[in-house]
């Protein structure tokens, strides 16, 4: 499938993706020391949801349109109030009218002494992204493949931090990328945060996937799933997921909280489920 970012920005997916990456991003600035975020397939950083690509999907009305209308359950407006904020940092006139993506919804959150690595191989995409953070210091953009970063980039000097892998599924191949990165990455750092996005589509693709995860001797791997519609005849984005390795150790209860919550006001069709599980113990 083809999953670039400006046909599917704001959908049900992002919702998710964006939300668990905000979470990860506030966790880490418990600690007052610095820590970097390398964002391996960065986009555009802000999406125009008037756009012809999101115009001719429309997925954003049932996903940031729909959440944005909504009166939110405390539990999850609690959880999702640092997405919301970039959300909302990005419409100053109200909206949403834009859409950040995930550069946009870090940068937001950042101190002064955090640092963003913002990653994209398309030359128009990355010449876009470094216009959205033109004179920014806390920012570097850097126009080369998000695969070869998980070798070159990693550990990076501040020792803390987070690496977000979100290919675009453009070719064949992805999970088997996703997967070989991680076990690369892991090995030159193995004491970062990792997330990782995949759509539910393939099923037998996915369910993969997951077993290899399960089978690559990595700990504490955190495995997400959120569907809007159950597996259906005719193959279509019916979920998303996230693969957190190292997650905070809050992040699972704080997602057994408010994704039931979430799932009633985003799912389309009953039969859909969410799931948070375990692929790999603590300790391997």
């Amino acid at each position: 499938m083809n999953y670039r970012h400006a046909y599917h920005a704001g959908n049900f997916a992002d919702i998710v993706k964006h939300a668990v990456l905000a979470r990860i991003v506030e966790y880490l600035k418990q600690k007052d020391k610095a820590f970097r975020v390398i964002d391996t397939h960065a986009g555009i950083g802000l999406y125009d949801m008037s756009s012809l690509e999101a115009g001719k999907t429309g997925e954003w009305r049932g996903g940031i349109g729909r959440l944005m209308d909504a009166q939110l359950d405390p539990t999850l407006s609690q959880f999702l109030a640092p997405y919301l904020g970039a959300v909302k940092a990005a419409n100053p006139q109200g909206g949403p009218t834009k859409y950040p993506g995930s550069p946009l919804v870090v940068r937001h959150l950042l101190r002064r002494q955090d640092r963003l690595s913002a990653i994209e191989l398309h030359p128009q995409d990355a010449a876009r992204l470094k216009a959205v953070f033109a004179g920014d210091i806390q920012v570097r953009v850097i126009e080369l493949d998000g695969w070869l970063t998980l070798g070159a980039h990693l550990p990076p000097k501040e020792k803390r931090g987070l690496v977000l892998i979100d290919p675009p599924f453009e070719q064949a191949g992805e999970f088997e990328r996703l997967l070989s990165g991680l076990r690369k990455a892991h090995q030159r750092w193995p004491g970062g945060i990792y997330a990782l996005w995949y759509p539910i589509k393939d099923r037998p693709a996915v369910a993969a996937f997951r077993e290899g995860l399960a089978e690559a001797g990595i700990a504490k791997i955190l495995d997400i799933a959120f569907e809007i519609r159950p597996a259906g005849v005719e193959p279509g984005l019916e979920g998303s997921g996230m693969v957190v390795v190292n997650p905070p150790f809050t992040l699972e209860n704080e997602l057994r909280a408010a994704l039931p919550v979430l799932h009633e006001l985003l799912a389309e069709q009953p039969g859909a489920a969410w799931t948070v599980k375990w692929l790999s113990p603590e300790q391997m």
